[in-house]
C-alpha cells in the first residue's frame, strides 16, 4: 500500500471525526440553550433566576429605582420581547401602563396574555383593595386589586410557585430543576422570616403616612397602620387642601412616620414629616432600588431596616 493511499485514508478518517463532532455539537445546542426570559420587574426577575438556575437567562424591563406605573418605553424592550421564550410579569395590572404597547409592537404570540409562555406571578396571591366599582373618580384604578404584594415576603413564596409552574410549562424537560429551584428559594425564605419578624417588631402598631398606596401588604404583614397617603388618590397629585387635611389628621392620629417611595419626589413627604415632627423613611417598591441592594431578599430586608432605622434614629415613641 502506497504512502499516498495511507495519507488519503487518514485524512478521510480525520474528516469524518470532525464532521461527526460538529454534527453532535449542532444537535446538542437546543438541549443546552438557556431559556430567554423577559421579566417585567426586578422582583420577578430575581425570583426567575433563583428558580430557573442555569436553565434560564433573564432580562428585566423596569429598573429598581423606577415607578412601575411609569416605566419609560424603549425600543430595546421590543427586541427583548420579540426574541423571548417566556415573559414573567408581577401581575394584577402593575404593568398596564407600559407592557401592552410593548407586546403589540414585539409581535411574539408566545408571550401574549393567556398563552403558555406568559407567566403571571400573581396567580396565587390573595389581592387586597379590589375596587368595588370601576369609576376613575377613585384615581388610578387597579381593577384586580393592589399590585404591590411583592413587598410582603410571604407573597414571595406564592410568586416563586407561580414562576416555577410557568417555567415548567414552557420547558417540561426542566421540571425537576425548576422544582428544586423553588425548594431552594423556599429554604432561603424560611431561614430569613424569623429574623425579619424580629427586625420589624418596632413597627407593630405604628401609624404611617406613605407617598402612594403601596404599603398595604407590608403593613398587614408587620402590623403597622397606613392612615393616609401624600397622593390625593392613587395616581392623583396632592392638592394644598389635601396636604393641610393630612397634617391635621396626622397630628390628631399621632402619626409616627412618613414613608417616601424613592421613585417619587421626596419634597412633599419630607415637608410633611417636618411639619408633623416625625422621621422620614425611604423605601423602594421594586427590588434593587435602595443603595446596596440588588435582589429580592436583600431588598425586603433593606426596606425593613430603613423603616425601623428611621424610628430609632429619632427615638420616636409609639403614637
Amino acid at each position: 500500500m502506497g504512502s499516498r493511499t495511507v495519507r488519503a485514508r487518514g485524512f478521510a478518517s480525520a474528516t469524518g471525526i470532525v464532521l461527526v463532532a460538529a454534527a453532535s455539537s449542532l444537535f446538542a445546542l437546543p438541549a443546552l440553550a438557556a431559556l430567554r426570559i423577559v421579566a417585567s420587574t426586578p422582583d420577578v426577575a430575581d425570583l426567575s433566576r433563583i428558580v430557573g438556575g442555569d436553565r434560564v437567562v433573564v432580562e428585566t424591563l423596569a429598573g429598581g429605582d423606577q415607578d412601575p406605573h411609569a416605566v419609560p418605553i424603549k425600543p430595546s424592550f421590543v427586541a427583548r420581547l420579540n426574541r423571548a421564550d417566556a415573559l414573567v410579569v408581577q401581575g394584577l395590572g402593575l404593568e398596564d401602563a407600559f407592557l401592552p404597547a410593548l407586546l403589540e409592537a414585539a409581535k411574539n404570540p408566545a408571550v401574549m396574555p393567556g398563552r403558555s409562555a406568559y407567566i403571571d406571578a400573581s396567580l396565587y396571591v390573595e389581592p387586597l383593595e379590589v375596587p368595588s366599582s370601576q369609576s376613575r373618580v377613585q384615581g388610578e384604578l387597579h381593577p384586580l386589586g393592589n399590585p404591590h404584594f411583592n413587598l410582603d415576603p410571604l407573597a414571595g413564596r406564592a410568586m416563586a410557585r407561580a414562576i416555577a409552574e410557568g417555567l415548567e410549562r414552557v420547558d417540561p424537560a426542566g421540571r425537576e430543576a425548576y422544582r428544586e429551584g423553588l425548594a431552594r428559594f423556599e429554604r432561603e425564605l424560611d431561614a430569613r422570616l424569623d429574623e425579619w419578624k424580629t427586625l420589624a417588631a418596632p413597627l407593630q402598631g405604628r401609624k404611617v403616612i406613605s407617598s402612594h398606596q403601596d404599603l398595604s401588604y407590608l403593613a398587614r404583614r408587620y402590623g403597622f397602620v397606613v392612615v393616609g397617603t401624600v397622593e390625593l388618590k392613587p395616581g392623583v397629585p396632592a392638592t394644598p387642601a389635601h396636604l393641610e387635611a393630612l397634617v391635621e389628621a396626622g397630628r390628631r392620629d399621632r402619626v409616627d412616620l412618613v414613608v417616601h417611595e424613592i421613585a417619587s419626589p421626596e419634597g412633599l413627604p419630607k415637608s410633611l414629616a417636618d411639619r408633623l415632627g416625625v422621621p422620614l423613611a425611604s423605601v423602594s417598591v421594586l427590588a434593587g432600588g435602595l443603595p446596596g441592594t440588588s435582589g429580592y431578599f436583600d431588598s425586603v430586608e433593606a426596606n425593613l431596616r430603613s423603616l425601623v432605622g428611621a424610628l430609632r434614629e429619632q427615638g420616636a415613641p409609639p403614637g
